[in-house]
């Protein structure tokens, strides 16, 4: 099955596994969803990634991370949709819950937090916040 929104479904994926409380989620592979799943893991919200390969396009096993007998991803929301796409100037980037969360954005030179494309002097396409 073809998904038509692969970020969307990649925060879904994310979210519902969350709920229902699994150690881990398994999201079929592409490189934006892995440059956010890195992102993810150096931002301390999630305990792991691996990727994993098959016969079709492989899949990415997130570890969630958990703490204090709740997740550490306490909201996921898409900005940027394909019906809608949200570019941003580097001043412009939005805060997440006054800097607590991240915003993730698509630039030209890669995917980055809001904070790293703030520093670098680069706007982009506002993909999500995670906070």
């Amino acid at each position: 099955m073809s998904v038509s929104d692969p970020i969307a479904d990649y925060l879904t994926r994310i979210r519902n596994g969350i709920i229902a409380g699994h150690e881990k989620v398994d999201i079929p592979a592409s490189r934006v969803k892995l440059e956010i799943t890195k992102i993810l893991k150096e931002e301390g919200y999630i305990q792991n990634y691996k990727v994993q390969e098959d016969s079709k396009q492989g899949f990415i096993r997130v570890f969630l991370k958990y703490s204090d007998g709740g997740a550490v991803i306490t909201g996921l929301r898409q900005i940027s949709r394909p019906g809608r796409r949200i570019y941003s100037a580097k001043d412009k980037i939005p805060k997440v819950i006054g800097g607590l969360g991240i915003s993730i954005v698509s630039t030209s030179s890669g995917i980055m937090t809001g904070q790293q494309s703030h520093k670098l002097g680069v706007g982009g396409e506002v993909l999500c916040e995670v906070w």
